[in-house]
């Protein structure tokens, strides 16, 4: 499989691009990009009000009622969950820790990585952990938020209860069957609906403050450690639930290669945290006011005439959340497909001019069905807001022990300095990770189930393609010692050139020394050709080959790209073509090795693994349509290899 896994070029950390043609200029731009943002990023945490509040105190109301101490301190909870984790610990902190502009868990594992300058196991099972609880989010995304949308139909009338299921079905088939025309048009209203949800919501809440003006108390973050201390483990159960207000945080950074960090941070202090703000007050004080709205107090906001259209307008920003997921999960497939976590998938492209642009039908088809289940499964918000935290905070542990590295062998910080720092996000992250493991039980069992799968499937899938590479390595002949072997027996040649993928251009590919034995002829050129991926985002122009003459029949050819880049092989060849290299791409052809791998008694892993990685490799879509090589120039020579 002609796709590499290693050997960094430099990470080092970029801003975005701004534009220099005038002040005026730059000023739009970033106010453009920051309401991109807005539509992009904030999706997820946009619609937490919803329900994070009503979940977070339903555990006090059960346990001492709905006192004063209680309300305003699980407000507190809420509001500093967003100032700390959110605002210090990835606006102004993580969001400095970017690869060449991205952000992200694998963007982040690939920057510690070099910082070691070699492949550390503990880092890559690090980053394979963020990736995998990531998996869950996106899963349960969806449906969390379409349901808590729909859900406001039954604060008007109880009639429509038996509505909210069908209804969120609808929605969210809806919402992947579109994704296959793409996204671009779509995203274009993302910016300005979310905009105008986050106006609504922040004046809602703004009217209700005068209903209890004692809810501002919540501004002290003594109130919020008084009800935990005072509390005990209902407190610890409250700070599980707490933790929904923040669990669309990890967007702001695995989002920021496509904004860039200031129109985000921008977007963040001066729009979305003024309204989450003002919306949890509003709902808190409420509550005080009036404990019947407890039920939905996110809805009850809403003066009963209103109360349809906001849940239309929540409606189409649980959509929006989706988008956002469901997008982030195309792309952490694509960088895990480059970085040699997973088989090669079906990616299609959606844009001529915008590279993110991108969707994987088996990907999404996976996610459809997932979030169907768990809907079924769940039937409400409130029961899928135990599975909910696990994913998230699971992330956000990983996300902090990979900055460490960074902080500390990136940016050279002294260890005692970088440990100090980064533990005193740790221990919060820990401290709301071991709050959600307490709804294991009651649903937390899901994401875990969904992340160690998908470890399982990773970790199967490189264990398996680095002992195959090691038999194939052992099999092989010497590239340097054929060469010689060939000029001596000299078989016949034919005109044109011959490009042979493999992963090794040390050694002879099976495909050529097939082509020797059976059809007892060589091109005038021959070129092997390795495709590598970087762990940077994007390679640029000048380095994208390295080419060595080895004899003047023979020639090696590198090609790196990064891995938020598709690997078009047509489109490097013409980078060579331009660069001087001159080869007729009409008579040449590609020669690829089509492998059948079958189990081995004595392969190196268990049998039920060896089936695995059997099934996945199975998986793996042709290197033809993976490169977008011309099908009319490719022949497949194939061969059983035993593993």
């Amino acid at each position: 499989m002609p796709t590499a896994q290693d050997k960094a070029a430099d990470p080092a950390a970029c801003g975005p691009v701004v534009p220099s043609s005038g002040h005026s200029e730059k000023k739009a731009s970033t106010a453009a990009l920051a309401l991109g943002s807005i539509g992009v990023v904030y999706g997820d945490i946009g619609t937490s009000p919803l329900y994070a509040l009503r979940e977070s105190i339903i555990h006090s109301d059960r346990s001492t009622g709905l006192t004063e101490h209680n309300v305003t301190g699980t407000v507190s909870l809420l509001l500093w969950a967003l100032f700390f984790i959110v605002t210090a610990k990835y606006v102004l902190f993580l969001m400095r820790a970017d690869n060449k502009g991205e952000g992200g868990t694998l963007s982040l594992m690939a920057l510690a990585q070099s910082a070691f300058g070699r492949r550390a196991a503990p880092i890559f099972f690090l980053g394979v952990a963020g990736a995998a609880l990531f998996s869950g989010d996106a899963i349960i995304t969806p449906a969390i938020s379409v349901l808590s949308a729909l859900e406001g139909l039954q604060v008007g009338t109880p009639l429509f209860s038996d509505y909210v299921i069908p209804l969120t079905i609808v929605v969210l088939i809806s919402v992947f069957a579109v994704q296959r025309h793409g996204t671009a048009k779509v995203a274009t209203f993302f910016g300005p609906v979310m905009a105008i949800f986050f106006v609504i919501i922040a004046v809602l809440g703004a009217i209700h403050i005068p209903d209890a003006p004692r809810i501002l108390r919540a501004f002290n973050p003594f109130v919020g450690i008084a009800f935990l201390i005072d509390h005990g483990f209902i407190g610890f159960l409250v700070l599980g639930s707490v933790f929904l207000a923040v669990t669309g945080a990890e967007a702001l950074y695995a989002d920021m290669g496509h904004f860039g960090r200031r129109p985000i941070q921008l977007a963040w202090l001066f729009f979305v945290l003024p309204a989450l703000t003002l919306n949890y007050l509003g709902q808190g004080a409420l509550i005080l006011a009036n404990h019947a709205a407890i039920e939905n107090p996110f809805y009850f906001l809403a003066p009963r005439w209103a109360l349809l259209p906001l849940v239309i307008l929540a409606t189409a920003a649980t959509v929006i959340a989706c988008q956002a997921v469901i997008t982030g999960a195309f792309s952490l497939t694509r960088q895990a497909i480059q970085l040699g976590l997973l088989p090669r998938m079906e990616i299609q492209h959606k844009s001529e001019t915008q590279e993110g642009q991108i969707f994987i039908p088996k990907v999404n088809r996976i996610l459809l069905i997932g979030v169907l289940l768990l809907v079924l499964m769940f039937r409400s918000s409130s029961s899928l807001a135990s599975a909910y935290g696990i994913a998230v905070s699971g992330t956000m542990v990983v996300t902090t022990a990979l900055a460490f590295v960074v902080v500390w062998r990136k940016w050279n910080w002294p260890l005692w300095r970088a440990l100090a720092f980064v533990s005193f996000f740790l221990l919060v992250d820990f401290a709301f990770f071991a709050a959600n493991l307490v709804k294991i039980i009651d649903g937390g069992w899901v994401p875990l189930m969904i992340a160690s799968f998908t470890m399982i499937v990773m970790w199967t899938f490189v264990r398996g393609n680095t002992l195959l590479a090691e038999k194939m390595q052992r099999d092989s002949i010497p590239l340097r010692e054929l060469i010689p072997m060939l000029e001596k027996s000299k078989p016949t040649r034919v005109p044109g050139t011959a490009i042979f993928l493999t992963n090794q251009l040390t050694s002879a590919p099976s495909a050529l020394l097939h082509n020797i034995k059976h059809n007892k002829v060589l091109h005038e050129h021959v070129w092997l050709m390795s495709v590598r991926t970087e762990d940077t985002p994007r390679v640029p122009a000048a380095k994208r080959y390295e080419i060595e003459k080895l004899s003047p029949d023979f020639t090696t050819v590198t090609l790196h790209f990064g891995y938020m880049e598709s690997p078009r092989i047509p489109a490097a060849l013409a980078l060579l073509r331009k660069s001087g290299h001159k080869f007729d791409i009409m008579t040449t052809s590609f020669f690829l090795g089509r492998r059948t791998i079958k189990a081995s008694i004595n392969s190196g892993m268990p049998g039920w693994q060896d089936n695995l990685f059997i099934a996945l490799s199975k998986q793996a879509i042709d290197a033809t349509e993976f490169f977008s090589i011309p099908s009319d120039r490719v022949v497949e020579l194939g061969a059983q290899v035993a593993i």
